[in-house]
């Protein structure tokens, strides 16, 4: 059994549908997704408002980098650029992390080394698996009391749907 965590996140063009791309490309092994929420711009701050969700998806058939590669081949179907870190893009696909493996890859960080410090992902993260522990940081529940109020406040619930 290979369950994996994936943050999804786009701020270019159809937003939505970019998201619902990514499920598209993991649905059959799909076992829970968040709602969808809209955050500020995390890096470089100029730019739009990201439409943010994160998954949980089973395969045993896939290992980390399977689940790297299918995130990847779903960035490229939506054209994603990699022009500037932490710039604008249509879509991106974080493996947050898989059945506890640790990788210090350059290629795959595991877990995702932002992710303590990410309401972003740690918000709809609690929201479908409350119980979640990332792997060497403890619970994701603890990880987000200890971010600041008003950044946790940043990332607003919409009322768009993936499913």
């Amino acid at each position: 059994m290979t369950r994996a965590v994936l943050s999804l996140g786009s701020n270019l063009g159809d937003r939505l549908g970019y998201l619902k791309l990514a499920l598209a490309a993991v649905r059959p092994a799909l076992v829970a997704v968040s709602s969808v929420y809209e955050t500020k711009a995390w890096g470089v701050e100029d730019q739009p408002d990201f439409l943010n969700a994160v998954c949980v998806v089973d395969d045993p058939a896939r290992d980390h980098w399977a689940w790297l590669h299918t995130g990847q081949a779903a960035e490229q179907a939506a054209g994603r650029a990699r022009e500037l870190r932490w710039g604008p893009r249509t879509l991106d696909v974080d493996v947050v992390t898989v059945d506890g493996v640790t990788s210090d890859d350059p290629e795959l960080l595991l877990p995702h080394p932002g992710t303590p410090e990410r309401a972003s992902v740690l918000v709809p993260w609690a929201e479908i698996a409350p119980e979640a522990v990332l792997p060497g940081h403890g619970p994701i529940t603890d990880l987000l009391a200890a971010r600041p109020p008003a950044e946790v406040a940043t990332v607003r619930r919409t009322t768009l749907e993936l499913a």
